[in-house]
């Protein structure tokens, strides 16, 4: 298809300009965002082709922003007409207001992934084989295994950007990821493990035997383990953190709280607390949008801004809040690229991209020999944090008992409960192994959904309140 999307409309981009203008007249800031999206996700479930879906998408969203008010509307079709619509509802933001409009983003010249789309290759055939196989593979390899579920999905993003003063930019965003699910059950009990992984690339090697192989070896491994699993003990404890993906924990008890409309409004349990000790010396959190072909990254946010790596916490000390345009005005401090939306409907707001800390100085075998007696949470699942207290509760998906330096047996029912910056200052060891997750996060805030990473080392906390379902 055409990229350039302005050329989508039923008029020049003149003619655009000049509506664009007369919307955003008196506003403090604002933009056209017109994006054209496709996505494709195919299921495997139960030995069959249970679920196919291909949707296309397409259309603008107009933002007025007035101090702390926003006028925002959007319209899927794209003509002059319905840009003359939504120029007239927005503009009802700037009725006795005269603001001065910012000044554009900077460009930049760099990008961190390719912009083909994955969509087609491999083929709607080949990608149908690929999940009979990964079926067939998992229940040749045990005969616990009761349930297979696979899925491949991808998607490719066009968006263009134009602001009243005539800047204008434009991204291409792919994104693939597959995510295998087993259930294995002895008797009447049944347990599960799942693996995922993804990113802004092509399926490429993600669909060679020797990797969907090894995914599907790990979800299996997993749903095993937690078939032999015995009830978690309840109590206060010492917890180990396993590297990568326990790093959402992080990113939901923490990295929220960081974001600047919570800060901003006073919402936050970090709201007013620069400069400040907020986290054990040693640990450093930065939310990075800038690594390469990263589920999280971007080139740009969705007001046009350059992604950046900014630092959160920077040895225990609070430095800095993710911003995007708005919310940074307000507050008197640069944007920092995380502006972010779902999609044309709704408005960009702070969010993170790549949230994870960076590695200490111990082996992760230090730190579990350190440890006389605790919980070594190796995976999550769920979990709930609320931002202005900054009180959480996770369910370990995969955790095992920690006894005299060694690892016990397995636990299941484990619930971590804590309040994210008490939890940030009872890290007592940091490990050297610090890792991303493979590819499979999905972030929600007010409504909207967007793609992250996470990440982490080895971490020991002291003294962590533990549900468990031991009697």
């Amino acid at each position: 298809m055409n990229t350039d999307l302005l050329n989508l409309f039923d008029c020049d981009e003149t003619k655009l300009r000049s509506l664009l203008a007369e919307a955003l007249t008196g506003a403090d800031d604002g933009e056209l965002f017109v994006e054209h999206a496709q996505a494709e996700s195919l299921t495997f479930d139960n030995g069959r082709l249970k679920g196919g879906s291909f949707n296309t998408d397409q259309g603008f969203g107009l933002r007025s922003v007035a101090g702390e008010a926003v006028g925002y509307a959007h319209a899927g079709e794209l003509s002059a007409a319905a840009l003359s619509r939504a120029s007239d509802a927005v503009r009802a933001v700037t009725a006795g207001y005269s603001g001065s409009y910012a000044a554009a983003p900077q460009r930049t010249n760099k990008k961190y992934y390719g912009d083909e789309n994955p969509i087609g290759s491999p083929s709607f055939e080949e990608k149908v084989r690929l999940l009979t196989e990964i079926d067939a593979y998992l229940r040749s390899k045990d005969d616990k295994v009761r349930q297979v579920t696979a899925t491949v999905s991808a998607s490719w993003q066009v968006v263009d950007i134009l602001r009243a003063d005539g800047h204008r930019v434009q991204d291409i965003r792919p994104m693939t990821r597959i995510n295998i699910s087993v259930v294995v059950g002895d008797g009447d009990r049944q347990e599960s493990g799942s693996f995922g992984t993804g990113g802004r690339i092509g399926f490429g090697d993600f669909v060679t035997e020797g990797n969907w192989q090894t995914g599907a070896d790990e979800a299996l491994r997993q749903a095993l383990v937690n078939l032999t699993a015995i009830d978690a003990p309840a109590g206060t404890m010492d917890v180990v953190l396993g590297s990568g993906w326990p790093g959402v924990m992080l990113h939901e008890a923490v990295g929220h709280g960081l974001e600047g409309d919570f800060n901003r409004k006073k919402t936050s349990a970090f709201a007013g607390l620069l400069g400040e000790m907020v986290a054990a010396p040693g640990v450093t959190v930065v939310d990075d949008g800038t690594i390469d072909n990263r589920r999280g990254s971007i080139t740009i946010d969705d007001e046009g801004t350059p992604s950046a790596y900014n630092v959160l916490i920077e040895n225990g000390k609070l430095v800095g809040y993710m911003q995007d345009r708005q919310n940074a005005r307000l507050m008197g401090v640069q944007p920092t690229g995380n502006g972010r939306r779902q999609g044309y409907a709704y408005t960009p707001m702070p969010r993170m991209t790549n949230t994870y800390m960076l590695g200490g100085d111990k082996t992760p075998e230090e730190i579990i020999a350190s440890v006389k007696k605790g919980i070594y949470a190796v995976s999550f699942g769920g979990g709930q944090v609320d931002i202005t207290s900054g009180k959480f509760v996770f369910g370990c998906t995969e955790a095992y008992m920690i006894e005299n330096g060694r690892i016990g047996p397995a636990i299941k029912g484990a619930m971590l409960i804590g309040n994210g910056p008490d939890a940030m200052r009872r890290v007592s060891m940091v490990g050297n192994d610090m890792k991303l997750d493979t590819g499979i996060g999905n972030c929600g805030k007010g409504g909207q959904w967007v793609p992250v990473g996470v990440g982490q080392p080895h971490l020991r906390m002291d003294q962590v309140t533990v549900g468990g379902t031991k009697a």
